[in-house]
């Protein structure tokens, strides 16, 4: 639907007709909630809340704006650190230290608090991709080493015997880290007794499967003498499943191009679908229709023979959208666009109520907890804001006190450095906080744009306030109490098809003390699930506890340039690659509705795009142009340049739209243009707001 369509009055408040249809015969019927009294509770929730969203907002502009006037009164200001830091305290952007405290850490599933494991960020409005994202907490160790280039070799065409034995011989020398024998190597063992070094390791059976245990994670060696690789195999293993993606978070944001009602209600009716265990996804493939659901639980029986059951599914958080943004989807009593992240709180919770009732055929929070996070907060009174605006949807559906779960985002600089005091203004409902290397690289950018030319894009990855900000959020997770209680977390492999350097590279998130980093499939979850296994992430917690964070100093260090004398060919690259990279992912958000998928970058090289990525491009390349390192002409000449290649890279698909075709520029080459060209009147960098504005042209065929 467009903005223009029917609204009906609801205790004041204008909601959408089918989304009120959708609350009224989908997401009501169960909760023992009466229509009237929760459209009364809504009313009441904005009339209290949408005000006071409004001011934060203000607030924000007006920390920005102190900013960039301190930046423009006079060079070399930021690399004054007293009196940076001086004035940054007088603005109240850095607050005080709160006093020491832990977090309450009350009805958290074992899957946030207490395993260590990968994490899946899968977009809302997918069904397929939310069903393999849900059932990801399993999988095959086999197919992902054979299918990936984790171990070198061709891997097309049929079945090749000597890739297999080399998947056979990893697979077999991981066991032998994670589950080893007394006396030889796996790859000696041909059945019978299991001779383990630690028998406990072993905590199940079915049939001829055994299911092990090891650093809470569960590894099931499937053994299937009938199959072609189990008879090959001396004790007939025909494949190691491991457990992998334990939680997922299914978004509502950054992956999603959701500006009207009815994306909203096609991400709120997925969520449904997951909580109520009937979710399905029809696709076509090889000429043939297939239908998926939800993957059933696991059955085993224990040593003793008593049976047990463990999940078959991924415990699912639901990720709501920032507090910067408006959905036509509700009108306030003004007229104007309602705060959609008051929105997303109140329907996501309703629609968790399914669960924490047992309505559906499964049950995701075994805990009786909902489970939200919380993107792009800046500092503590947001994060309070929040917590606020949780306990009055709790008041509405009836729910006790901090039910619903708060996960933060670190990915706004505001809230790296005052994060303790961010986790205080929430702890007795928080139990997750996760770096967001790519948005706080963003924000980085946009807070400091007036300060002088920033380094280069990949120069980012060395800077000083990078590495503070990594190391402080584990220790500053850890001194809260975060350990045994909730999740700390580190950013995404942004590159699906490199599963070699992720398995070279992705280790250090669990060696830094952090309980789970995110991936961005489910192959990629089984083999990040294997450095869990190398590492006791819970054993680090007591030494990395009492050791020292990284200086607030450093954290607070602006990532300017030595000079402005980089040669052509450099401006050349920089503007090429941030240039590619916006047009990429911007032609698929306005002409398909795409909010994150596998773009071909500048290299053609597949990596996971979505608004974060585009939001430190278009930042980027504005503040060289405000610096005067660039001419709006030089961007304009690689807009052109890089248009042309990105046709190219997406010529085989059906429907493109050309970025520069017959009749000209198309509507996404003006969308990714103003990105740039409007980067500085955009409220703290945000994409969204050009993003939304193109795409509701786009949709209404304007």
């Amino acid at each position: 639907m467009t903005q223009n369509e029917r609204m009906i009055d609801k205790a004041g408040t204008g909601v959408a007709a089918p989304l009120a249809e959708f609350i009224e015969k989908r997401a009501l019927p169960g909760t023992g909630i009466e229509p009237d009294l929760f459209w009364q509770g809504m009313a009441g929730i904005f009339e209290r809340f949408a005000p006071e969203n409004r001011r934060l907002l203000e607030a924000r502009d007006s920390i920005q704006a102190k900013l960039d006037a301190w930046h423009k009164a006079g060079p070399g200001r930021p690399r004054d650190p007293a009196a940076y830091h001086a004035f940054l305290r007088e603005i109240g952007y850095l607050l005080p230290e709160p006093a020491s405290f832990q977090v309450a850490g009350l009805e958290v599933d074992e899957e946030v608090a207490r395993i260590a494991a990968p994490q899946l960020v899968v977009p809302m409005l997918n069904a397929r991709f939310l069903l393999n994202a849900a059932n990801a907490r399993w999988g095959s160790l086999y197919d992902a080493l054979y299918g990936t280039d984790a171990l070198p070799g061709p891997r097309g065409g049929g079945y090749d015997p000597e890739r297999g034995a080399r998947v056979i011989a990893w697979a077999k020398a991981f066991l032998d880290r994670a589950a080893p024998l007394r006396d030889g190597s796996w790859t000696g063992w041909t059945g019978g007794d299991l001779p383990l070094a630690d028998p406990a390791q072993l905590v199940g059976r079915a049939g001829e499967n055994l299911l092990l245990r090891h650093h809470g994670l569960h590894i099931e060696i499937v053994v299937d003498r009938r199959h072609p690789i189990g008879r090959e195999d001396p004790a007939g293993i025909a494949d190691m499943v491991l457990e992998s993606a334990v939680t997922t978070i299914c978004d509502l944001e950054d992956s999603v191009a959701a500006v009207d009602a009815d994306d909203k209600i096609a991400g709120y009716a997925n969520w449904l679908g997951l909580m109520r265990g009937d979710l399905e996804a029809r696709f076509e493939k090889n000429g043939r229709t297939f239908a998926r659901g939800l993957a059933d639980d696991r059955h085993f029986a224990r040593p003793d023979g008593t049976a047990f059951t463990l999940p078959g599914r991924s415990l699912l958080f639901v990720r709501n959208v920032g507090m910067h943004m408006v959905t036509p989807a509700v009108r306030l009593p003004d007229g104007s666009d309602a705060p959609e992240g008051i929105l997303d709180a109140i329907v996501t919770s309703l629609i968790g109520l399914h669960d924490l009732k047992g309505i559906g055929r499964f049950r995701n929070s075994r805990a009786g907890s909902i489970y939200i996070v919380k993107p792009k907060l800046h500092g503590p009174a947001e994060a309070a804001f929040t917590d606020r605006l949780f306990a009055a949807v709790e008041d509405l559906l009836g729910l006790a006190r901090n039910r619903v779960k708060l996960g933060i985002m670190d990915e706004e600089r505001r809230t790296s450095a005052n994060l303790a005091a961010c986790i205080a203004a929430v702890k007795d409902r928080i139990v997750f906080i996760n770096t967001g290397f790519l948005d706080r690289t963003g924000d980085e950018i946009h807070t400091s744009i007036h300060a002088g030319p920033m380094v280069r894009k990949d120069g980012m990855k060395g800077s000083s306030w990078i590495r503070a900000y990594e190391d402080r959020n584990v220790a500053i997770g850890l001194a809260c109490g975060l350990s045994g209680k909730g999740q700390i977390g580190k950013g995404m492999w942004a590159a699906p098809d490199l599963m070699a350097d992720m398995l070279l590279q992705k280790g250090a998130h669990p060696r830094s003390g952090a309980t789970t980093a995110w991936v961005p499939s489910p192959t990629a979850a089984t083999l990040h699930a294997t450095h869990y296994h190398d590492v006791d992430v819970f054993a680090l917690h007591g030494p990395r506890a009492g050791a020292p964070a990284e200086p607030l100093e450093a954290l607070l260090e602006i990532p300017l340039a030595a000079g402005r004398d980089w040669a052509p060919q450099e401006l050349a690259e920089e503007l090429e690659n941030n240039v590619q990279g916006i047009l990429g992912y911007v032609v698929r958000w306005i002409d398909r509705g795409v909010g994150c998928s596998k773009v071909p970058d500048i290299r053609d090289i597949g990596l996971m795009e979505d608004r974060a990525t585009l939001r430190i491009s278009s930042q980027h390349v504005a503040n060289w142009l405000l610096q005067g390192i660039v001419t709006a002409e030089m961007v304009d000449e690689a807009f052109d340049r890089m248009a042309a290649k990105v046709d190219a890279q997406n010529a085989g698909e059906d429907g493109y739209v050309r970025l520069l075709g017959a009749d000209g520029r198309s509507l996404a080459f003006e969308a990714a243009r103003a990105l740039v060209f409007e980067a500085l009147d955009q409220p703290n960098g945000y994409t969204e707001p050009l993003l939304h504005r193109f795409r509701l042209r786009k949709k209404s065929g304007l």
